[in-house]
């Protein structure tokens, strides 16, 4: 008979912890209307504080030659959907926000603000705030 410590680490358990697996990012194009393709895809979003201020930060990863890619930051500030929310009477949901955020980021495609670098896009604040979320809505039909 053998005993039945031979099997059982001091943790009650022989199996190892399992890593988590990789997240799966699907990545996209999209065509500018400058006439660049950009790849991106959606890395994270985090509650900041950008300058004392509250504020969405997402977190996208961003090719312009598929070879390359570093991380741009949209900063959806917490302020303009207060404010927002006073005048239309609800929050806007994770989903809106996101997709704000999203419209953004094409925007900037559009207009060419996308560094061809990381360390360009390190110094580029992107930022939905009072001054642009109601015309970001519009073209979302919210």
């Amino acid at each position: 008979m053998w005993p039945a410590w031979i099997d059982i680490l001091g943790s009650g358990s022989n199996n190892r912890a399992m890593t988590k697996p990789e997240a799966v990012r699907r990545i996209k194009s999209y065509s500018a209307a400058n006439g660049y393709v950009y790849q991106y895809c959606f890395h994270e979003v985090n509650r900041v504080l950008l300058d004392g201020a509250a504020a969405g930060e997402f977190i996208y990863a961003i090719s312009v030659d598929r070879a390359t890619s570093f991380g741009l930051r949209i900063f959806v500030m917490q302020a303009a959907l207060d404010a927002w929310t006073r005048v239309n009477g609800r929050v806007l949901t994770s989903s809106e926000e996101y997709a704000v955020a999203k419209i953004r980021l094409f925007q900037a495609f559009d207009e060419g603000m996308v560094p061809r670098t990381a360390e360009g896009a390190a110094e580029l604040r992107l930022m939905v705030d009072e001054t642009n979320l109601e015309e970001l809505l519009r073209a979302l039909n919210i």
